[in-house]
């Protein structure tokens, strides 16, 4: 969990959000301090790095609570860079646009969280501003450029994770459609690497399958005929 001293503009708005005017944010429970409690008491937890951290957590809180991790995905970004006195230089968009997809960047260090009972995972597509300051201090990639906080602009929607079939959007393919990491990737206009986090969470959760291969590369189908798991609720 992000502590309070450290935690982003965005991760503390979506944390009020998604609280509620009935919730609360910073609330101990089980012996764990969480985001947010809403006004029905389930817990919500938003993550914006790997979901890794969150394992022991979850196995504990799932037992008796329902608890959603949100996700924010940033499909805009605007970029305000600050000199080193606090003046602002200059607004510009982004060329960067994250997908649905990117989940699985955090979810691949922990793929079986999903089949956790009571456990929901919801992605939050958002607009964001990152604010930066030329003071010398950031990455040598950014000249220097150090980020100092990313803020929320506009939550634009919601994709809901509650029951495992949801996970099948993430295949753009018939069920006797076989494919491939490159397929998927070329499909859904992601990287090839990606791809491959995408299909190795897939499997882990019994919703996909390898079926063969085609030349060096491997080929994957969808779980039919019974073989995939039930819905968990």
């Amino acid at each position: 969990m992000i502590g309070i001293e450290n935690e982003s503009g965005l991760h503390r708005a979506l944390k009020n959000m998604y609280a509620g005017a009935g919730g609360d944010t910073e609330v101990e429970t089980g012996g764990f301090v969480c985001d947010c409690v809403n006004g029905s008491g389930d817990i919500i937890e938003i993550q914006t790095g790997s979901f890794a951290p969150l394992r022991g957590k979850l196995l504990q809180l799932c037992a008796d609570r329902r608890v959603t991790i949100v996700y924010p995905v940033i499909e805009e970004k605007r970029i305000a860079l600050y000199s080193g006195d606090g003046t602002l230089l200059r607004v510009r968009k982004s060329p960067k646009k994250c997908r649905k997809w990117d989940l699985f960047n955090a979810l691949v260090y922990a793929p079986e969280l999903p089949l956790l009972p009571n456990l929901s995972v919801e992605i939050a597509i958002v607009e964001a501003l990152e604010e930066r300051k030329a003071d010398g201090k950031g990455s040598w990639r950014r000249g220097g450029v150090s980020i100092t906080d990313r803020l929320l602009r506009e939550r634009k929607r919601s994709i809901p994770l509650r029951q495992m079939e949801d996970y099948l959007q993430f295949v753009p393919f018939n069920p006797e459609e076989p494919f491939t990491a490159a397929s998927l990737a070329a499909k859904a206009g992601i990287t090839e690497n990606l791809a491959r986090k995408t299909i190795y969470v897939l499997q882990r959760i019994n919703l996909v399958e390898q079926t063969g291969k085609s030349g060096r590369s491997k080929l994957f189908q969808i779980k039919t005929n019974g073989k995939r798991l039930k819905s968990k609720r």
